[in-house]
This record gives structure tokens, C-alpha cells and sequence, in this order.
């Protein structure tokens, strides 16, 4: 289970970065830029929890930071996906299940606010000063709107992804643990009504037969 994660969640990181840096980012779009990797990290925390959500969002980041054409210090977006992917693993939705759209929405559009001022604050601490030339109001904005138009056709089916790879048999049948110890339950209740049938029949048997020899007293006795 563990290395299915490993697989799925690098294989989805890897076509997002490369989908992100090849298609997204050579849009020209006014504003940001569609983050279909902050996306994933969301996903895979929504069904993985916090701490996989860290370790996802740390490793994301630091493939953005290392991919060309970045133009910042490494590490910079990692420490953004890593502190995004814990966040959302802690309000992931039971199960790992979505029962609404409403909350996942709601923290895609605070992942997207929230990573582009996290970024822009990194950048104000190491001298990065582009975000106050773009306009910080701007990015925010596109930012938020274009991950929210994108989430719909990503975040859903990356969560059934994950799910789909994170199901174990093993894990089926102890998790059934209440269903198995029940089951061991009908089994042993079973087995005591099996128990008490046989000697309940045992004892009909025991009956029919003094029944037979009184029959057979009263008979010598009626001669």
C-alpha cells in the first residue's frame, strides 16, 4: 500500500509539473498561472492526510523549484506545497470521500490565496520583489479563480485515483475487524447451535429408545 502511494503520487506530480511548465504556463493568461500542481498536492492530502500531504507537497515543490525555466532559490515552493499539503490533509473529508463540493471549493480557493502569499512573503524574506511589480492583488485574484475553474476536473478524480491505489485487500479484511469479529461470532453461535442440535438429538434418540423398551416391557407384560 505504501509503495502504491509512493507510485501514484510521483507518476501524478510528475505529469502535473510537466503539464504545468509545457501547456499552463505558455498560455500568456493575464495574472498567475493555473496551478495544476498545487492541485494534486490537494488531492492526494485529501485522501492521504496531513503528513502524507507534507511529504507530497515538499516533494512537489522542490521538482517546481528544480524544473527549468525557475528563476528562484530552491526550496522556496517547497516550503509553500509542504506547509499547503499538511493544511489540507488536517480538514481532508472523512474517508477521504467527498460528500460536498462545497468544502473542497472552499480550500482550493484558500490553498490558491494562501500559497501565492506564502510564496510572495518567502520571496519579500530572500529579496524576491516580483510579486510587488505584478501587482500581489492581481495574482491573488487569477490565482484563486483559475485553480477553482480548474479543480473541478482534477481534484475528484486524483482523489479516486488515490483511493483506487490505496485499496488493499489485506486492509479490507481487517478493517472488516468489527465485521470479522462478528462473523466469529455467527461462526461460534453457529457452531453452538450445531452443538446443541446434536445433542438434542442425542437425547430424542435416548427417549425414543426407553420409549421402545417400555413399549416392549408392557408388551411381555400383556402376555
Amino acid at each position: 500500500m505504501r509503495f502504491n502511494r509512493m507510485l501514484l503520487s510521483t507518476t501524478l506530480v510528475v505529469v502535473a509539473l510537466v503539464i504545468q511548465v509545457s501547456v499552463l504556463a505558455r498560455l500568456q493568461l493575464p495574472g498567475a498561472v493555473p496551478d495544476l500542481l498545487l492541485l494534486v498536492v490537494l488531492g492526494l492530502a485529501f485522501v492521504y492526510g496531513h503528513m502524507a500531504g507534507a511529504f507530497i507537497g515538499f516533494g512537489a515543490g522542490l521538482l517546481a523549484d528544480l524544473a527549468p525555466p525557475a528563476d528562484h532559490a530552491a526550496g522556496r515552493y517547497a516550503l509553500v506545497l509542504c506547509i499547503i499539503g499538511y493544511l489540507a490533509g488536517l480538514v481532508r473529508p472523512e474517508n477521504g470521500q467527498l460528500r460536498s463540493a462545497t468544502g473542497p471549493m472552499v480550500v482550493v480557493v484558500a490553498a490558491a490565496i494562501g500559497s501565492t502569499l506564502l510564496y510572495a512573503g518567502v520571496g519579500a524574506l530572500v529579496g524576491d520583489t516580483a510579486a510587488r511589480h505584478v501587482g500581489l492583488g492581481s495574482l491573488l485574484f487569477t490565482a484563486a479563480v483559475y485553480d477553482l475553474l480548474l479543480a473541478p476536473f482534477t481534484v475528484p478524480f486524483i482523489m479516486a485515483l488515490a483511493r483506487r491505489a490505496d485499496n488493499d485487500p489485506l486492509a479490507e479484511t481487517k478493517r472488516g475487524g468489527g465485521g470479522g469479529d462478528v462473523a466469529s461470532g455467527w461462526l461460534t453461535s453457529g457452531t453452538g447451535l450445531r452443538i446443541g442440535n446434536q445433542r438434542g438429538g442425542l437425547r430424542a434418540k435416548a427417549a425414543r429408545r426407553q420409549a421402545v423398551r417400555a413399549g416392549r416391557i408392557k408388551g411381555v407384560k400383556r402376555l
